[in-house]
């Protein structure tokens, strides 16, 4: 496989806020993930976001999070497989009208933050979000952590799915991402976390923070656009993967 799709978590300002270099990022990635108002966003930027896909040729994504503006959308919380259906449906309604009144569509949609990470390993959690993203749009692609539980719920609800891995997380043993609060669970270093990206896309393959392999087979990488240097990391890693003779492209969207 010589193709791999570039994500970034992006639209995560909000009124005078400001984050991340939505501007800088886009010309280097393939797919953008839109945050949809829970955790970061708002109707504005959603739709400056949108606008900024289209110009650049990215496709869109809605990014729905846990209801955690104050905590972006960081923070696990108890909360029930029906509520995370009715909330996954909330949110891409949101983007979806925007997206429309600008004459384009949804392509995908992904999980963030701690939504994300409790859905992982949660089989209830993905069954919800995966059964909302096929009631709202059974052709969108669902883009989950390689080999986890929501990945497996999309495929189980009939869903187009990508199976996502982290350029500038550190992995544990099992395949799962070290916890943000754990000491060293993000790769700072620019040439480190693109040398994990090229080895994740070329070779399947990702080191532990002990130097253990860990198998990680991905259609997507993710380029988080509020690290340091975002722009930069993305064009560096952008080169790299095509220099290693990696296509960048995404998904194609099901007929």
């Amino acid at each position: 496989m010589n193709r791999i799709d570039l994500n970034a978590d992006l639209g995560e300002s909000f009124g005078a806020w400001r984050m991340g270099d939505d501007a800088g990022v886009m010309p280097w990635i393939t797919s953008a993930n839109i945050a949809c108002g829970f955790h970061a966003g708002d109707p504005v930027t959603m739709r400056a976001t949108i606008a900024l896909c289209t110009q650049h040729g990215v496709a869109i994504g809605a990014h729905p999070s846990l209801p955690d503006l104050q905590g972006f959308g960081r923070r696990e919380m108890k909360i029930a497989p029906d509520e995370v259906h009715a909330q996954t449906l909330y949110q891409l309604g949101a983007l979806h009208a925007l997206a429309r009144a600008a004459g384009t569509q949804l392509h995908h949609v992904k999980p963030h933050g701690a939504l994300y990470n409790m859905a992982a390993r949660d089989p209830a959690l993905a069954d919800a979000i995966a059964t909302a993203v096929r009631d709202f749009d059974p052709l969108l692609i669902l883009v989950g952590l390689a080999g986890s539980a929501l990945v497996d719920a999309g495929r189980n609800a009939g869903l187009a799915i990508q199976r996502e891995a982290f350029c500038d997380r550190r992995y544990r043993t099992d395949g799962s991402l070290t916890p943000r609060s754990e000491p060293g669970a993000v790769i700072e270093d620019i040439d480190a976390a693109v040398a994990q990206a090229v080895s994740i896309a070329t070779r399947g393959e990702a080191l532990t923070r002990n130097g253990e392999a860990v198998r990680i087979e991905a259609d997507t990488l993710c380029v988080h656009g509020d690290r340091a240097h975002a722009a930069q990391f993305a064009e560096r890693l952008r080169r790299a993967l095509e220099d290693a003779g990696m296509r960048i492209v995404a998904a194609e969207r099901p007929a």
